[in-house]
């Protein structure tokens, strides 16, 4: 009795030293990706307005909850930002989503997938908006268009200090 007893102790003192190590590596893989949020939120904060001069922080269109990531694997993390145009008919709002695109891809120094949506309700069209910004396609021929690259510029282009 005394052997069994024995051996449940041990049992029971290994899987919470296991229980303890797992909750451990949780907490720093969650502290990871929250750092990970906090880099990608700070390269879209100074990202200015097409219409304003105010950057998309100052006007609430992002903050630091609408950056989510995940960890895929091999170094690679899946972004995924939620912005929320000032007004829900806004007609720029495919331009704002095109300019985090760009800022993203160009400044990140990780690998990452990306996927940008407007928060939901936030928009009238936000569902067509959304297949917008998230088709390589479409993107790519919005960039090749001159007028629109020039405006993509100004807006992702940090203000000299």
């Amino acid at each position: 009795m005394e052997i069994v007893s024995g051996f449940v102790s041990f049992t029971v003192s290994k899987v919470l030293q296991l229980s303890r190590i797992s909750q451990h590596k949780n907490a720093q893989a969650t502290k990871k990706m929250e750092e990970k949020a906090l880099e990608v939120y700070d390269v879209i904060r100074t990202i200015r307005d097409p219409e304003k001069p105010n950057t998309l922080e100052e006007l609430d269109v992002v903050s630091e909850k609408c950056v989510e990531v995940e960890d895929l694997g091999d170094e690679e993390y899946l972004i995924i930002i939620r912005f929320t145009p000032t007004v829900p008919h806004c007609s720029l709002a495919t331009l704002i989503g095109l300019c985090l695109r760009v800022k993203l891809q160009r400044c990140l120094p990780f690998k990452h997938k990306l996927e940008i949506y407007i928060s939901e309700g936030a928009h009238s069209t936000e569902e067509d908006i959304n297949k917008q910004i998230n088709d390589k396609e479409r993107v790519a021929a919005a960039m090749e268009n001159p007028n629109l690259r020039e405006i993509v510029e100004q807006c992702v282009t940090e203000p000299d200090d």
